[in-house]
């Protein structure tokens, strides 16, 4: 049985969404977002840096941010939009319920930054 989001695989998603998407922070995970262009479904990727530990820590890390996911975000499943989960450390010792309520509030404030952005900022100039 497959998962009801999609997976982002390649590089340049990851690469996209960190330089153009918005991004909030939990003390288990970074999530950022962005659009997608065409219209298509929920995809999430999941990163894990070496800073997390071994490859058994950062495997057991993503193994939980993916069923937070398919609990956290089920509601979405029709939003164009991609989401990539950075872990953290606490992402492996941080209760469970507590790291979904997380996820699920803060995707929905990045989809409501999506929706409508805020104006960009002008430079401040001195005025002689």
């Amino acid at each position: 049985m497959g998962r009801a989001w999609g997976r982002l695989q390649q590089r340049q998603d990851f690469l996209r969404i960190a330089g153009n998407g918005v991004r909030r922070g939990t003390p288990a995970f970074l999530l950022q977002a962005a659009g997608q262009a065409i219209n298509g479904h929920l995809r999430v990727g999941f990163t894990a840096s070496r800073k997390i530990g071994n490859a058994v820590a950062r495997n057991r890390a993503k193994r939980r941010l993916r069923a937070a996911v398919d609990i956290a975000l089920a509601p979405l499943m029709a939003r164009p939009v991609d989401f990539v989960l950075v872990a953290r450390h606490d992402a492996l010792t941080r209760d469970f319920s507590i790291m979904t309520a997380e996820l699920t509030k803060t995707a929905a404030q990045l989809i409501r930054d999506i929706e409508s952005p805020r104006p960009a900022r002008t430079a401040k100039t001195e005025s002689p």
